[in-house]
């Protein structure tokens, strides 16, 4: 029996902090149970970034290092760069035949950026922006995924892209599965300063950071402002080393916020232990990106995910020229 497919991506913005490990974290685990796909998608990077002139290549050779140290196994899944295989965009030119503008004006995403960008200074009214949920829809279809893994925030994608493969179906005859989301809990962490973390705020910790980083970082991370001297009683609810606690700490997290309620552990020894347990998890990510950073290792990953990609993406994309009429 052939397994599921599957596809993700990830923006090449920057390197990946531990905000998003819980993200590469549910790829790796889906390595053994789907056939896998998982692109650096660089012409997303555009619809937000055109104007920045971002070093695109190498950025997207960061974060697939960023992928195979977290656990991507490129034996088991696909690793390209999107740009590398343009099927997805005669797919997406293609789609947008038949997509009706409204379609696109209602993705919920799409306002709220306008408006919180355009807050910034930022001007998104451009045809690449608006259309950037079909060019996602093409990146999974292209594949033609059963599922794809993500985050609350993307579910209104994920129907926005079986409505385009429910339209091409009545329209030219069966070809495209309707995916389905695999929503993975994505704990929200934020920032060392209570902020959303963001390299740009200067409040993460990436997961490339030497255990003195992951210690300085630690150190500002903002706690309960009532609590005076270290054996005052502790609010852990208001504090942000109690969040990572929960995540990096779950075993002892009981007995950490008992710990803390009662004034028996100050913030600073708190501290010293979140940043332990925090090294205790990235210690073996740093191990492999030491391996895969040697020679050409991860182009030879992209070149073998590239042609594998492009297979089933060309594959795709004959079937649909002949369903059309082309």
């Amino acid at each position: 029996m052939s397994k599921k497919i599957i596809f993700s991506g990830m923006r090449p913005t920057g390197s990946l902090h531990i905000g998003h490990l819980s993200v590469v974290q549910n790829w790796a685990a889906r390595q053994d149970e789907y056939e896998c796909y998982y692109a650096v998608v660089d012409w997303h990077a555009l619809t937000t970034g055109f104007e920045d002139k971002i070093p695109l290549r190498e950025l997207a050779r960061s974060i697939t290092l960023d992928w195979l140290s977290v656990g991507l196994d490129p034996e088991k899944c696909s690793i390209f760069v999107q740009s590398a295989v343009k099927e997805h965009a005669e797919l997406h030119l293609l789609f947008s035949m038949f997509t009706p503008l409204s379609w696109l004006e209602r993705v919920p995403t799409y306002k709220d950026q306008l408006q919180q960008l355009g807050r910034d200074g930022k001007d998104l009214r451009m045809y690449g922006f608006l259309g950037y949920p079909l060019l996602q829809a093409a990146d999974i279809l292209a594949y033609r995924a059963e599922a794809v893994p993500v985050g609350e925030d993307q579910l209104p994608h994920i129907e926005f892209c079986r409505e385009v493969a429910r339209r091409f179906n009545h329209l030219y005859g069966p070809l495209f599965p309707e995916p389905q989301a695999l929503v993975g809990k994505t704990p929200l962490l934020p920032g060392v300063d209570g902020r959303k973390m963001s390299k740009s705020y200067n409040n993460s910790i990436a997961i490339t950071a030497s255990p003195a980083e992951i210690a300085a970082q630690t150190r500002q991370m903002v706690t309960d402002p009532a609590r005076v001297r270290k054996d005052d009683p502790g609010h852990p609810e208001v504090c942000v080393a109690h969040k990572f606690h929960k995540i990096y700490s779950a075993d002892r997290i009981t007995e950490l916020e008992a710990d803390c309620r009662a004034g028996r552990v100050g913030c600073a020894v708190c501290k010293k232990e979140l940043a332990a347990a925090i090294d205790r998890v990235l210690a073996p990510y740093r191990e492999r990106r030491a391996y895969w950073e040697e020679g050409d290792r991860v182009e030879r990953v992209l070149a073998a995910g590239q042609e594998k990609a492009r297979a089933a993406a060309a594959e795709t994309l004959r079937a649909t020229r002949a369903a059309i009429g082309l």
